[in-house]
């Protein structure tokens, strides 16, 4: 079975293509430390003890490895999200935002799975610290599989803290289909 090509030319132009920093509306603070170390299922005393803290490498109260690719929240007074499912009922409640505003991709494919994550941490960030990052497009693909075209979509994710200092990089893997 010959599949669609969903790789287009403005596809193509998209890859390479980045944002500019974008800081997350919240500096990193304790109460949502504590939570994101409730979700995760992770009490270790750097993250919310002084005294642990100061015996650590840090000397300062951190975040766990992954709290970053998740400092970034809807700022006050921005829309939410969700409010699209009063138009749209067909909404899944995902939106297909690739990364940290990267232009939409001219993609219509009604699936979107995970493929996927690579995270390399250079640092924690610390609790007080701003977190910055900027995303890229670093390739889109097509392959066919079996009940049809996939669409891989891979995001790179450079995270920094308020000394400018990279803390972690990532690299998405999304999947249409």
């Amino acid at each position: 079975m010959i599949q669609r090509n969903f790789i287009t030319e403005e596809v193509k132009t998209l890859i390479g293509v980045e944002t500019d920093w974008i800081e997350a509306c919240d500096a990193v603070e304790s109460g949502a430390v504590r939570r994101f170390c409730h979700a995760i299922m992770d009490d270790d005393a750097p993250y919310w003890q002084p005294q642990q803290a100061e015996q650590t490498k840090y000397r300062a109260l951190v975040a766990p490895p992954l709290y970053p690719l998740h400092a970034f929240r809807r700022p006050p007074g921005t829309p939410d999200p969700l409010s699209r499912v009063a138009e749209d009922p067909d909404f899944d409640g995902v939106p297909r935002d690739y990364g940290l505003g990267l232009p939409p991709l001219p993609i219509n494919l009604p699936r979107l799975l995970n493929g996927g994550n690579q995270v390399e941490v250079y640092q924690l960030a610390r609790h007080g610290e701003r977190i910055r990052a900027k995303s890229k497009y670093v390739d889109i693909y097509q392959k066919d599989g079996k009940s049809g075209a996939l669409v891989f979509i891979l995001v790179e994710t450079l995270y920094k803290n308020s000394r400018n200092e990279i803390i972690l990089k990532s690299l998405q893997t999304h999947v249409l289909r």
